[in-house]
């Protein structure tokens, strides 16, 4: 290859090089002209979500289905009697030993608003720690993030 042809081939390397990022940014523009976005609908909610495990230490029984509807029945409900909802899962975690954990879990999903979520919160955490000590637990995962909810 000539030196004049290696110059050539190296310009318009640099050339389209230069353009691509102005291609792929239009490509993904999302301005104000091509924007969808939905009107807001509903108020300003919490949702937290809580995980249960349902083994337990030292190889005891795994909490049945009967008794964590039962636990949902007794603990959860009489806290959060607007509702819930109750998912099946399959779950894993590191133990406090650094093994990793897989059991069978439920995660129970509770909305409510914004404004109550002070008052809620120890209502929250009675749940969580009822679960521990009954189930011989090490924790209940929590997870909270704000929403929007339209009923």
């Amino acid at each position: 290859m000539t030196s004049r042809t290696r110059i050539a081939a190296v310009g318009v390397a640099v050339a389209f090089a230069a353009a691509t990022p102005v291609v792929a940014h239009a490509a993904l523009d999302t301005g104000p002209e091509t924007a969808v976005s939905a009107p807001a609908r509903g108020a300003a909610y919490v949702e937290t979500r809580l995980f249960f495990g349902t083994e337990r230490p030292g190889g005891g029984p795994p909490v049945t289905e009967k008794q964590f509807l039962a636990f949902v029945d007794r603990t959860i409900t009489p806290r959060f009697p607007a509702g819930l909802t109750i998912r099946d899962g399959r779950g894993q975690w590191r133990d406090r030993t650094g093994a990793i954990e897989r059991e069978r879990s439920y995660e129970v999903v509770l909305l409510y608003p914004v404004s109550e979520a002070r008052a809620h919160d120890p209502h929250i955490e009675r749940i969580r720690t009822a679960y521990e000590r009954k189930y011989a637990q090490e924790s209940v995962a929590r997870a909270d993030a704000p929403t929007r909810v339209d009923f």
